[in-house]
C-alpha cells in the first residue's frame, strides 16, 4: 500500500492529522491553502487534488464530513479491484469510517487509525464483521488466483454453507469462517464428476504453490484458490513468544515495538482485563487466549506449550512486564519445568511505562530521589515479610510507591501499612492515590500520611508514599504538583 494522503479543511484539523501520521509515517498532510497554516502540503482545489491522487492509487485519509469525499470521486468509480483505500475522519477524531478500498486494505488502515485516536473503526463490510476476515484482500504472501468467482463464493458462505480447506493458512484458521473438518472436495482443476451428488452443500478453499504460468482450468465458483509465495530470502522465523508490557491503560502509551509486535502476533494470551485494553490492535487473524488473574503460571506454562509449536504468541501485562508481571512468571516456569520443546524458544522482552511512573507524572515528579515498590499482597508472600521490607524502606527513607493496595479479599494490610509507615514518617506526608490510570473513570487525588483509608484504594491504585523530602507547591493557576527534590539542601 502507498502512503496516504491526508486530507484537512482547517487548521482546526491539524491534532486529528498528526495522529494519523503517527501510524502511518510516511503520510503527507495536504491542506487548503486559505484554511490551514501547518499542512505539509498547501492545495487550491480541494476536488481537483483528491480525484488525482485517488487516479494514482494513493490512498486518501479525509479529515472531513464522508459525503464530500464520495460526492468527489464519485465520477471515478469504475473498479473495485482497482480503488485505493479511501476514509473519512471526524474533526474531532470521533469516527473513523471506511468508505472505499476493501479490496485494498482500507479495513486494516482504518483499524490502525481508529486505535491511536481509542475509537473503534466504522467497519460495515459483512464478510469481515462476521468472519474477522477479507477472503477478497488476503494477506502479504497470497494471492487469490480466481477472484471472479469470490462475490459467489462469499454469497454462499452468508447464506449457511460450510468450507473445507485443503492445505495450510493461519489467517484462514485463525479466523470464524464455518470450516469444517471433513468433507469431499474438489478444486478448479478437478471439478466434482457430472454424476455427483453431495450429501450436503459445501464450499473449499485451496491453498497451492504460486506459479503465475500455470493453467487456470474450468473456473469453479464452489472453491476459491489461494497462490501461496513466500519469500526464499527469508528463512524460516523459530518459535518467538514476546512477553509485553502494554503500559497503564491508554493505547497511547504502548511504544512503536509494542504495537507492531500486538499487529501482527498469531496469538494474544493474557487476563481478559489486558486483552480488552489492547483490543483495537489486535488484527482479525490473531487469536485471544484469555484467563483469569490468578493463574499466572498455567497461563506462562499454555503460552510456552503454544510458542514451541510454531507462530508468534504475544503475553500481555499492564504496566511494565517486568515489575509484578508476567516476566518473571514466565522465567519462573521455564526453569522449573524446563520441557525440551522449549528450548527452541526466542523469548523476547518489551518493556511498558508502569503504573508508578504513570502516576508519578501526573503530578509532577515524587520519584524525583531514591524510591522502591512494595506489593501488599500477600498471596504469593507472607505478610511478615511485607511488614519487614515495608519498616526497612521507611527507616531508609525511601519513597514506597505501593502496588495491590486493597482487594475485595484483603482489606487490612493497607492499615497495618500505614501504622508502620507513621512509626518513621510524618503525618503530614504526601500520599499519592492514583486510580484507573489511563482508563475511563481515572482519578488522582494527593492526601496525607494520616488521612489516608482503605477507601482510597483498591486492585487498581498504585499509591506513592513520599519521603521526608517529598514536597508539594502550589501554582497560581491553583494546579498542585508533588516532588522528591533531587539535591538534599533542604
Amino acid at each position: 500500500m502507498n502512503s496516504p494522503a491526508i486530507i484537512i479543511l482547517g487548521e482546526g484539523s491539524i491534532p486529528v492529522a498528526r495522529l494519523v501520521q503517527r501510524v502511518c509515517p510516511e503520510s503527507v498532510i495536504y491542506g487548503l491553502i486559505n484554511r490551514t497554516q501547518s499542512a505539509d502540503v498547501t492545495i487550491e482545489n480541494f476536488g481537483e487534488t483528491v480525484r488525482a491522487l485517488f487516479q494514482s492509487g494513493t490512498p486518501i485519509v479525509g479529515v472531513c464530513a464522508a459525503g464530500i469525499l464520495i460526492r468527489t470521486i464519485a465520477p471515478l468509480l469504475t473498479n473495485k479491484w482497482q480503488e485505493p483505500p479511501v476514509l473519512a475522519i471526524a474533526e474531532n477524531g470521533s469516527a473513523v469510517v471506511p468508505l472505499l478500498g476493501g479490496l485494498q486494505g482500507v479495513n486494516q488502515l482504518a483499524g490502525k487509525i481508529a486505535a491511536v485516536l481509542q475509537v473503534p473503526a466504522a467497519i460495515t463490510t459483512t464478510g469481515e464483521l462476521r468472519f474477522q476476515t477479507t477472503l477478497l484482500s488476503p494477506p502479504s504472501g497470497y494471492t487469490l488466483i480466481n477472484p471472479e468467482d469470490g462475490k459467489t463464493f462469499i454469497s454462499n458462505v452468508l447464506a449457511g454453507q460450510t468450507i473445507k480447506l485443503i492445505g495450510k493458512a493461519p489467517w484462514l484458521t485463525n479466523s470464524q469462517l464455518p470450516i469444517v473438518e471433513s468433507v469431499e472436495t474438489y478444486s478448479p482443476h478437478q471439478p466434482p464428476p457430472e454424476d455427483h451428488t453431495p450429501t450436503s452443500p459445501f464450499l473449499t478453499i485451496q491453498i497451492v504453490p504460486w506459479e503465475p504460468t500455470a493453467p487456470m482450468g474450468t473456473p469453479n465458483p464452489n472453491c476459491l484458490v489461494y497462490g501461496y509465495h513466500p519469500d526464499p530470502s527469508s528463512p524460516p522465523s523459530p518459535p518467538t513468544l514476546f512477553i509485553l508490557g502494554i503500559g497503564s491503560g491508554s493505547l497511547t502509551d504502548i511504544s512503536p515495538d509494542v504495537e507492531a509486535i500486538l499487529r501482527t502476533a498469531t496469538h494474544w494470551v493474557g487476563y481478559k482485563t489486558y486483552l480488552d485494553l489492547a483490543e483495537p490492535l489486535r488484527h482479525p487473524h490473531t487469536l485471544r487466549h484469555e484467563s483469569d488473574n490468578r493463574v499466572e503460571l498455567d497461563r506462562a506454562c499454555f503460552a510456552l506449550d503454544l510458542a514451541a509449536i510454531g507462530g508468534t504468541v504475544a503475553i500481555l501485562s499492564s504496566g511494565d512486564p517486568g515489575i509484578y508481571a508476567m516476566a518473571a512468571t514466565v522465567f519462573e516456569v521455564l526453569e522449573r519445568e524446563a520441557k525440551p520443546e522449549w528450548k527452541i524458544i526466542d523469548i523476547k522482552v518489551y518493556p511498558g511505562i508502569s503504573a508508578m511512573q504513570s502516576a508519578a507524572a501526573l503530578v509532577g515528579a515524587p520519584l524525583g530521589h531514591d524510591f522502591c515498590a512494595i506489593s501488599l499482597s500477600d498471596i504469593l508472600k507472607p505478610w511478615d515479610i511485607i511488614a519487614q521490607r515495608i519498616k526497612a524502606a521507611a527507616q531508609a527513607d525511601f519513597v514506597i510507591a505501593i502496588y495491590n493496595p486493597v482487594s475485595r479479599q484483603r482489606v487490612w494490610q493497607l492499615e497495618q501499612a500505614q501504622k508502620i509507615l507513621l512509626t518513621w514518617r510524618s503525618p503530614q506526608t504526601p500520599v499519592v492515590c492514583a486510580r484507573n490510570l489511563g482508563r475511563p473513570g481515572q482519578t488522582v487525588a494527593i492526601k496525607v500520611l494520616e488521612h489516608l483509608t482503605i477507601d482510597d484504594a483498591d486492585m487498581r491504585t498504585v499509591l506513592i508514599i513520599g519521603s521526608s523530602k517529598t514536597r508539594v507547591i502550589q501554582q497560581r493557576d491553583g494546579k498542585t504538583w508533588v516532588y522528591t527534590p533531587r539535591y538534599y539542601s533542604y
